[in-house]
């Protein structure tokens, strides 16, 4: 549920900072997937958790589910505009973590062994 806070940044850490959804996004940003693809692409996700994942995100408006009259029934979900608009702030989060969480951070050494 939206909360009212005028924040940009808090309104948007309410709707990405889930648990799996930057996951979730990352991997219907290779395209439209079913939820059996997603399943097994975010190993360790529970079907529950994967459903009110993209249950949440759809409401937000950031993906967008597709039936298909098909036997048997065929659902498939894709990103949205505003869901692709999300990208750049994964691979941004990504470049932060490979130079400040996974590398030694410029000067450490020096400091360290002084």
């Amino acid at each position: 549920m939206p909360s009212d806070s005028p924040c940009p940044v808090c309104r948007t850490a309410e709707i990405v900072c889930g648990k799996w959804t930057l996951l979730l996004v990352k991997a219907l940003a290779e395209g439209q997937s079913r939820f059996c693809e997603l399943e097994r692409a975010l190993e360790g996700i529970s079907p529950r958790t994967l459903s009110l994942r993209l249950r949440a995100l759809e409401e937000e408006g950031i993906v967008v589910r597709e039936t298909f009259a098909e036997v048997p029934p065929r659902v498939e979900y894709a990103l949205t505009d505003k869901g692709l608009a999300l990208v750049p702030l994964i691979e941004n989060m990504r470049s932060y973590g490979r130079r400040w969480l996974f590398e030694p951070c410029p000067g450490v050494e020096a400091v360290a062994a002084a």
